[in-house]
């Protein structure tokens, strides 16, 4: 068997975003993934669909694979032919130890190569408003471990060198040895009143900043029970972050956002809590896929063989649009055969769906739902027209039911359905355990059946008490509807059946609750 090949990766400080692109690529390639608790797991959801996890991730109190253990592992796993890529957080070279898996793999000859991170020492800082470097403050910064220190018999730091020589110093794994940090700089001539920042889950929601003075700060730290993981910053430049802290002023910062959009659907939502300072958290309770029932199929495919003979088709989502001209495509069927049939699209982002495609919808009404594409379209409809309407399993029976009574011939057909799915659960469930998830956005009724649902066959049983206290987001009359009904209240509520205004809703604290 060859031998395989590991990838040694930083993951970066915790912003998924912020991996290089060399390491997305080795996560894409994988057949094992092995990552610890400071890699964030929205990485992980890159992997190919068979990857292997295996967590190895560390607590301040609590391994659960030693170092020795972690790096036999990786040559294991080469070993027996597969590609690695071990995971890690900020930066493996900068006191992650990659030094030590490197030397394992080497003495075994398994080929390998380190793909840098940015690491946290100076990514922290900067997402407090913190340079670690200012030409008004100092040109000089010592990365130092914080866990060196005291527990060794003797330090191997020049704490001398060190509060003399050092402008700025950044202090990791250091939070519980602070208090003989500020001692030993003091001692060494540091001022006691010089700026101290601790910045404690940096690039995260849950990023948290408390600054002081060497003097101050271990007392300030322990009033606050601010606990690791925390970056330390020692310096002038500390004196910068008043006036640069600028991810705290994006209007979503500090709040872990649930998306239960299908992962086709979610991009935009995800980019768009992403650019306002919110950490997105996807948990698609929803995967769209084309009909699995035969008979579903088979009327499917018997109307689209007869698309010539339709007057009017009308589409009611960007999905159904997508479904629609896939299964086009995939029967051989040319959309010319549409012929002289008008297209109605429900609302604005089904008639660009439409417009990405070279079609441009003859009837697009101002209100979006089936009310305003029956009231757009009424005055143009003559008994025994027929009727294409292509829609999801579970769409509302409203539109076809009132175009029957209009004397119209409706073929009504299914073009994809909405199928449950727990991928990803248990992580999801440990957030809201842990009341990490501040706000949760429903855009239909399925999510908020598939959400609820998913969490019982995930072993909840009463999954409604897992969501007492988080904030909730709709779209729509009939999502909201839905959401009440199901014992949840609402705090947003979109004025338009958009996800900008959803997201524009939790910005100014409420919308119109229902």
């Amino acid at each position: 068997m060859n031998k395989g090949r590991v990838f040694l990766v930083g993951a970066g400080p915790g912003d998924p975003k912020l991996i290089s692109v060399r390491g997305m690529e080795a996560i894409q390639r994988a057949d094992v993934i092995v990552y610890d608790r400071l890699a964030n797991p929205r990485l992980l959801k890159h992997r190919r669909p068979e990857a292997e996890l295996i967590f190895v991730g560390k607590l301040p109190d609590k391994h659960i694979l030693k170092q020795e253990e972690i790096n036999q592992l990786l040559v294991d796993l080469a070993l027996q032919g597969k590609i690695v890529t071990r995971l890690k957080g900020g930066d493996p070279s900068v006191f992650g130890r990659v030094g030590e898996e490197a030397e394992l793999l080497a003495d075994n000859n398994v080929t390998y190569d380190i793909i840098p991170g940015i690491t946290s020492s100076i990514a922290v800082p900067a997402y407090a408003g913190i340079p670690v470097t200012h030409r008004d403050f100092t040109s000089s910064v010592a990365i130092v471990t914080g866990h060196e220190y005291p527990n060794k018999t003797y330090s191997s730091l020049n704490w001398e060198h060190l509060a003399k020589a050092i402008g700025t110093m950044v202090f990791l794994m250091g939070v519980a040895n602070l208090e003989q940090i500020c001692r030993e700089l003091i001692r060494c001539g540091k001022p006691p009143e010089m700026p101290v920042a601790l910045v404690r889950w940096g690039t995260w929601a849950d990023q948290a900043t408390i600054t002081g003075t060497l003097a101050d700060i271990t007392e300030k730290v322990r009033e606050a029970n601010f606990k690791s993981p925390a970056v330390i910053i020692v310096g002038e430049v500390v004196k910068l972050r008043e006036k640069l802290a600028w991810m705290e002023k994006k209007p979503l910062f500090g709040k872990r956002v649930l998306v239960t959009r299908a992962r086709s659907q979610a991009s935009e939502l995800v980019d768009l809590i992403d650019d306002l300072g919110g950490e997105p958290v996807e948990f698609p309770v929803i995967r769209l896929q084309p009909p699995s029932g035969q008979e579903a199929r088979q009327a499917l495919d018997l109307a689209l063989e007869r698309l010539q003979e339709f007057d009017w088709i009308v589409l009611t989502s960007a999905n159904g649009v997508e479904f629609f001209f896939r299964r086009l495509r995939e029967l051989g069927i040319d959309v010319r055969r549409m012929g002289n049939a008008r297209i109605a699209a429900v609302g604005p982002k089904t008639a660009e769906a439409l417009a990405e495609r070279g079609i441009i919808a003859d009837i697009l009404p101002a209100k979006y739902q089936g009310e305003g594409i029956l009231d757009a379209i009424q005055g143009d409809l003559n008994v025994g027209q027929k009727v294409l309407l292509p829609t999801a399993d579970l769409a509302r029976d409203y539109l076809p039911s009132k175009l029957k009574e209009l004397g119209l011939e409706v073929t009504e057909v299914d073009v994809y359905e909405n199928v449950l799915t727990t991928d990803d659960g248990e992580e999801i469930i440990h957030l809201l355990q842990n009341q990490s998830i501040h706000i949760i956005t429903f855009t239909s009724s399925s999510t908020v059946t598939n959400l609820l649902e998913a969490l019982k066959q995930l072993g909840m049983e009463d999954p409604l008490s897992l969501l007492q206290g988080v904030e909730i987001a709709v779209i729509g009359p009939k999502t909201a509807e839905t959401v009440l009904q199901a014992g949840l209240s609402i705090t947003y509520t979109a004025e338009e059946a958009t996800v900008a205004s959803l997201v524009q809703s939790m910005i100014q604290g409420g919308g119109n609750p229902a």
